[in-house]
């Protein structure tokens, strides 16, 4: 009888990330097309991909943002009642969910904390910087985060398990800094200062107010005047 040696790691934290496709031109009309789910240990636990409901239209897949094309949602979906089932089958209730702007992957999917999952970390809380120029707090989006202080390449294309994985990654990195090992609050510090120093490079919704005729919400060239949440 072959036995596996291999030690099985238990998870706490896990990172889910959504992506979705334009379902109207207004920059809140959006449907969900593809899950990821990865815990800690930078296992890819799940990736799904997401059906429209019978009936709905699809104004675009946003293809460069988000890698979705029509072809692979009719080869692979599942509707989005599925793909949920998959997810809360595959989280365990114990878990810490991680990510940028988590709170809103958790409301796509009508997940419950204290029942599908323990609580939240959102990665733009933990990196944030006060800016003592603007004396508030200044937040950065994942592409800037990753490019920063992980020095990975970003591509323009996304991808729910590809971003998944840079939330663990952040976090991970997060925790490492913060121990002595990692360097404690003078490393963190200047990890910081380093996002804050950083010039961004523009997002898709920046470069591309609107793409086929949708609006991508970026608020100084909203072109749809549908209102922003948070």
């Amino acid at each position: 009888m072959a036995y596996n040696h291999q030690p099985q790691y238990v998870a706490t934290y896990y990172s889910i990330d959504v992506e979705c496709v334009a379902t109207g031109v207004e920059h809140n009309a959006r449907g969900v097309a593809q899950i990821a789910l990865v815990d800690q240990f930078e296992r890819c636990l799940l990736n799904v991909y997401v059906k429209q409901a019978e009936g709905a239209v699809v104004s675009s897949y946003l293809t460069p943002l988000t890698g979705l094309t029509a072809d692979v949602i009719a080869q692979h979906g599942v509707s989005l009642d599925v793909a949920v089932g998959y997810v809360r089958s595959a989280l365990p209730p114990h878990a810490i969910l991680v990510g940028q702007n988590i709170a809103k992957d958790v409301q796509w999917l009508g997940l419950e904390e204290g029942k599908d999952f323990t609580s939240m970390v959102d990665l733009a809380g933990v990196w944030r910087v006060w800016n003592p120029k603007f004396k508030s707090w200044s937040v950065f989006g994942q592409d800037h985060l990753v490019s920063t202080l992980l020095g990975t390449e970003v591509d323009t294309q996304h991808n729910a398990a590809v971003d998944a994985l840079k939330s663990v990654r952040l976090f991970n990195y997060y925790h490492y800094m913060s121990a002595g090992d990692g360097g404690g609050e003078p490393a963190l510090d200047a990890a910081k200062q380093r996002l804050l120093e950083s010039p961004p490079a523009p997002s898709f919704a920046k470069l591309n107010p609107t793409w086929e005729g949708c609006c991508m919400g970026n608020r100084k060239t909203c072109t749809c005047g549908a209102p922003f949440f948070g």
